[in-house]
């Protein structure tokens, strides 16, 4: 069988879109779906049937993925020792899974340091969704990932940052005076942030405090925080705590300790353990960690740019 049809089937199994697959390939649409054609003349089924978003593969595609994507490892390792992977002349799209905090925290120097070490390479960053980085990190469809998820063992970390979270609210607030007992935390209206990648890990925290009512309101950003949180005057928020350093000295922001149980949070740095293109990954690997290591992130740039005259 030609190895070009080997590459094209891996591509379309790991993306599960023709779109996607002849974007990573570099080749036209149509000549995916004329690989995937002579695929299914060869191997006498669909492998693929169209879903709403894609493609879906069938059992027998399911079958002869990991031994197909085995043998491609194998075959491009020997050619990576053959040809060193150069990032001055690559033009390879990497793939980066962030959450919001992350992007804003460590994409400046990533960024940086991808242009200085590989100036025509280019990067995407994904949306964090922790539900879906197993499967994304397995198929090839994004390279690393930071996350404070704990993913399965077959899947290789780095620890980059260790983090602590602290309750904010207004200097106006009727708590800001008093002592943060887990008594007053739960009578508190709580505003939540649904991007925040430890968002579980703080609602652990929550189900192990009895009776810990849900968030009276819900946001997508921590940008989102500041303005609100000094206008309502009544409102808490629990967060990372380089946010909440950062805005208590730009915001008429108090800070104070969470009483739950809820030891410091972990952001580790995920890769596959076997990619197909391992000096690509490698290097993009080795890129990334230098980058997000050396620095301890810009985190509190995430202080919104709304004047504290225009959220009163």
């Amino acid at each position: 069988m030609d190895m070009n049809l080997v590459r094209v089937f891996v591509t379309i199994y790991e993306t599960q879109n023709l779109t996607a697959a002849s974007e990573r390939l570099f080749v036209t649409q149509s000549a995916v779906s004329q690989a995937l054609a002579r695929l299914r003349d060869e191997l006498h089924d669909p492998l693929f049937e169209r879903t709403g978003r894609g493609v879906r593969p069938t059992s027998v595609a399911d079958a002869i993925f990991p031994r197909f994507r085995e043998s491609l490892g194998g075959i491009d390792r020997v050619l990576d020792n053959v040809r060193a992977f150069d990032p001055m002349t690559t033009e390879r799209t990497f793939r980066l899974a962030l959450s919001e905090l992350g992007e804003i925290g460590w994409l400046p120097r990533i960024f940086d340091t991808m242009h200085a070490q590989a100036p025509n390479a280019r990067v995407e960053v994904v949306h964090l969704e922790s539900e879906e980085l197993p499967r994304w990190l397995s198929r090839g469809t994004v390279d690393l990932a930071i996350t404070a998820a704990n993913l399965p063992t077959e899947f290789e970390r780095t620890l980059v940052k260790v983090e602590g979270y602290r309750v904010v609210m207004s200097a106006s607030n009727p708590l800001a005076d008093q002592a943060m007992t887990q008594d007053a935390y739960r009578r508190a209206p709580r505003v939540a942030v649904g991007g925040d990648s430890g968002a579980e890990l703080l609602e652990a925290a929550h189900r192990r405090a009895d009776a810990m009512p849900e968030p009276l309101l819900s946001v997508q950003h921590f940008a989102t925080l500041p303005a609100l949180l000094v206008r309502s005057g009544d409102l808490i928020a629990t967060i990372p705590e380089t946010i909440a350093a950062g805005w208590s000295a730009s915001w008429p922001i108090v800070v104070k300790d969470v009483p739950l149980d809820m030891p410091p949070i972990e952001l580790n740095l995920y890769h596959r353990s076997a990619p197909h293109h391992a000096s690509d990954v490698d290097w993009f690997l080795t890129a990334v960690s230098d980058a997000v290591t050396a620095t301890p992130g810009e985190f509190s740039a995430i202080h919104g740019e709304v004047s504290v005259q225009a959220a009163e």
